[in-house]
């Protein structure tokens, strides 16, 4: 006999392709397929309900003539972690012995982290088919509010100019609408000067971008600021106009 029970992780709201049920809203997670008895049913829905909150569990499970795997009910007890709230735009369908997971994560650190524990969880008899990929729509926010501007300080201090705070002030709107993402913000200087002097003013810099965007109302714990002093130029340092746009401050998803 055929044995299905699907859970769709739908975060953002989108339905599956192909799945032959009613949309949830936002936020909620459709539970459904076929189980071999309600005590099955049960046990996936309770587990559900732990780790989401019991209002945002859609059930739409059936109990049927289905056969298991042995200790089928056990590795999906293991398969609903808080890893999954981490996945938007997802599903993942238990297919018997056949394990599959797709969606969008916010880094390829959080893709690595769940695709392991799914490993971990499952004995080898079971197929797993791992789709999760890296959503890039977080960092487009960060790169197009920045655009192709600099954030600005004085020369050879770690101090910011009305024109580098006013950039400051639109990413820390930006950062606000990412809903608690960690940014990591990395200082860069030209290589004009000694080595370790630019690798500490990268640093002072960044920790400067820090402390005004804490007071611009962003969490201190999601900021990660660092320094590279010269080491990664994006344009030459031979031209005054290229060792402009090495002093910069620039602003990555944490991965």
């Amino acid at each position: 006999m055929r044995h299905l029970l699907a859970l769709f992780i739908l975060l953002a709201g989108a339905v599956p392709a192909g799945a032959q049920t009613a949309a949830p809203q936002p936020g909620q997670v459709l539970v459904s397929g076929t189980v071999p008895d309600e005590a099955s049913k049960q046990a996936v829905l309770a587990r559900l309900r732990e780790v989401y909150g019991a209002d945002l569990v859609v059930d739409q499970i059936s109990v049927g003539q289905v056969a298991t795997p042995a200790n089928w009910n056990g590795y999906v007890q293991k398969l609903i972690t808080p890893d999954l709230k981490s996945i938007s735009h997802g599903q993942l369908k238990i297919d018997g012995s056949t394990v599959s997971i797709k969606g969008e994560v916010a880094s390829e650190a959080t893709r690595q982290k769940i695709s392991g524990n799914v490993a971990a969880s499952l004995n080898p008899t079971y197929t797993v088919n791992n789709t999760l990929r890296v959503s890039a729509a977080d960092q487009s926010v960060l790169d197009t509010t920045l655009g192709n501007r600099i954030v600005e300080f004085e020369s050879g201090k770690a101090t910011l100019t009305p024109t580098g705070r006013a950039i400051l002030d639109e990413m820390a709107a930006a950062m606000k609408k990412l809903k608690d993402r960690k940014v990591d913000v990395i200082g860069h200087t030209d290589s004009q000067g000694n080595k370790i002097t630019n690798q500490n003013l990268s640093q002072a810099r960044a920790e400067a971008v820090k402390t005004y965007l804490i007071g611009a109302g962003i969490k201190g714990e999601l900021l990660s600021p660092s320094g590279q002093g010269a080491d990664r130029p994006v344009a030459s340092n031979d031209s005054a106009d290229g060792r402009a746009r090495n002093r910069r401050i620039e602003f990555r998803m944490a991965q």
